[in-house]
């Protein structure tokens, strides 16, 4: 058939005339208009997520109390709200939005490019995130309701649909909506990477690239190794599901008073193995565009250079290299050979030294300096004080001995959300207060950004420290209901009652030490945008503050880099930034 024949081909010809459309078009594979896109789909996640995070909370403090409308609390409901607020939490906040959200709005302006290196890969990345998303908040509404084995999700529980209420279609939804997931973050992963090895500007060589370039590079590596993984994990599981094949399942299993018959003789260790070989992986994939931010905003607000720049590219590498050997830490209960125990805490141990030499370079940074305690730098502060707090029992929990007693305790509850959570919450607010001018070209406002940070850090020390306490109290996570036990363990744990209490009142205060941050992005739209003269009110270095980079012109010349960034003189009061040919240092105004 013919063009001419054809009434689709006709019809669609027609309509790409119109001039309308083919801006639309063009739009929806521009690198900031799919970032945007990723912050969205993030922004509707962490709601949902946060909310989740309170009703568990309340639950736990006051066991009877019914929610409004949907009425008591159940078991199951419980734990179906723990698993939909720890997917929302990990998958679509802190993968997405520093990774795929930054990462589109701000690296190809750090390159000195006008474009990711594949602008239809990078759409479909963000669209197939989004039906991920929708696939996903539909289990809801299954029948059964949402999946009730955790974001783990742990055979032989998940395999099947007798093992209790959302293991049925709310599960196989869940494995919908990772997949897609998985295949999306892949192939934003490599369009990341494709982009900073392949379209770096003119004098852009690997020594000269920010610190947050190579946060971004290291942790797309990490996520096309660990999602690959994931999805196979994944599709296997499916099978085992709905094919009657036996992965992760024995020949026999005992579910719910029925005994199944599985083909082969499959083990859960199986998919512990395969599950936290992505995991953990997963950790640094939400922190190390984090971290390198914060080497950065360190070294602008102080007026320093980095301190030893070079080993802090390595530290980098070294981490996300360490960090896909360590996943067995996450198994010392599930029956590990001791030796292999003893090797997985060897090597998380050794992850600690390329933090700590990250500690310390932050630290040497602003040593004898007189900071500008801007909110971009007070969040980045923030960060390293949550990175320190958070990592310290990372040791505690790599020895098998304690991490038997640890293992599955608020204590695992409190490490994870300090590191990682609030951790990278911590790098998003400063990301987004940093990079504001360029983003929504307006400055947030300083003293609602100051507000913000000093009772966001209040509220997540007063939440998370306390549940170290719990922990140590031998406090089970994932149950629904801690009160009417006999014995010795219902007074042990009555004892933390109290503290549960204040953890729920401190959840509370968390959440509306956020209506600040939202007051302040309302406020900055009503404002006049900043003067077209003031392009870098930070006086950064780096190239996407350089004239025209975030927004080129067509006929502008291509950008060079001359040196690497965070150029400072001795006196900080001079700048050399990486775009300008000059040998003598810019004056910064007064």
């Amino acid at each position: 058939m013919t063009p001419a024949t054809n009434p689709g081909a006709t019809f669609m010809a027609r309509l790409l005339r119109y001039k309308w459309v083919r801006t639309k078009l063009r739009s929806a594979t521009r690198h900031r208009t799919i970032g945007f896109g990723y912050l969205l789909i993030s922004l509707i996640a962490v709601i949902i997520g946060s909310i989740l995070s309170l009703i568990m909370r309340t639950h736990l403090a006051w066991p009877s109390w019914r929610l409004p409308i949907y009425g008591a609390i159940l078991p199951e409901d419980y734990l179906a709200f723990v698993t939909m607020h720890g997917t929302l939490m990990l998958f679509f906040v802190l993968t997405v939005a520093p990774q795929s959200g930054f990462g589109n709005l701000i690296l190809p302006a750090q390159l000195g490019t006008r474009h990711m290196a594949f602008p239809r890969m990078n759409a479909a990345g963000l669209w197939l995130t989004a039906l991920a998303l929708a696939t996903l908040l539909a289990a809801f509404f299954a029948p059964g309701g949402a999946p009730i084995g955790g974001w783990t999700s742990y055979p032989p529980l998940s395999a099947t649909p007798l093992a209790g209420p959302g293991e049925g279609t709310g599960m196989d939804l869940w494995l919908a909506s990772i997949a897609l997931f998985s295949v999306a973050t892949t192939l934003s992963s490599i369009n990341m990477l494709t982009t900073i090895t392949k379209l770096r500007c003119e004098g852009l060589t690997w020594e000269r690239l920010p610190l947050t370039v190579w946060g971004w590079f290291t942790a797309a590596l990490l996520s096309i190794l660990a999602f690959s993984v994931l999805l196979a994990a994944l599709l296997l599981l499916f099978c085992d599901r709905h094919l009657h094949s036996g992965f992760f399942l024995p020949a026999q299993d005992l579910v719910s008073g029925v005994l199944l018959q599985h083909r082969g003789d499959g083990s859960p260790l199986l998919w512990l193995h395969l599950f936290w070989f992505f995991g953990h992986p997963e950790v640094y994939v939400a922190i190390l565009p984090g971290i390198g931010l914060t080497s950065m905003v360190i070294a602008n607000f102080s007026r320093r250079r980095v301190f030893a720049y070079r080993l802090m590219i390595a530290t980098t590498l070294l981490i996300g290299f360490l960090g896909i050997l360590v996943w067995g830490h996450h198994m010392f209960v599930a029956g590990l050979n001791p030796f292999a125990g003893t090797a997985f805490s060897i090597s998380t141990i050794a992850i600690a030294i390329p933090a700590a030499a990250k500690v310390f370079s932050w630290l040497a940074t602003t040593w004898g300096s007189r900071p500008r305690l801007t909110t971009p730098m007070l969040f980045a502060l923030g960060f390293v004080s949550l990175f320190i707090t958070g990592g310290i029992t990372g040791p505690i929990l790599a020895q098998p001995i304690l991490d038997e007693y640890l293992h599955n305790t608020f204590f695992v509850v409190a490490h994870f959300h300090l590191i990682m959570a609030m951790a990278g919450v911590f790098g998003l607010f400063c990301a987004t207060y940093y990079w504001a001018p360029l983003l929504f070209h307006r400055t947030l406002s300083e003293p609602l950004g100051k507000l913000h940070f000093w009772t966001t850090l209040l509220g997540a020390y007063s939440t998370f420290l306390p549940m170290h306490f719990t922990g140590l109290a031998a406090e089970p996570r994932h149950y629904s209901q801690l009160s009417g036990l006999a014995g010795p363990s219902a007074t042990l744990l009555q004892s933390t009652l109290p503290l549960q209490r204040h953890i729920t009142a401190s959840a509370i205060f968390l959440v509306c030490a956020q209506l600040p941050f939202f007051l302040n992005l309302l406020l900055a739209w009503r404002r006049p945008t900043n003067n077209p003269a003031d392009t870098n009110p930070w006086h950064a270095t780096t190239m996407e503050w350089a004239p025209n980079v975030l927004n080129p012109h067509p006929n502008d010349q291509p950008p060079i880099v001359y040196r690497g960034p965070s150029h400072y003189t001795d006196s900080g009061k001079e700048f050399l930034p990486q775009w300008s040919a000059a040998n003598t240092f810019n004056t910064e105004a007064e």
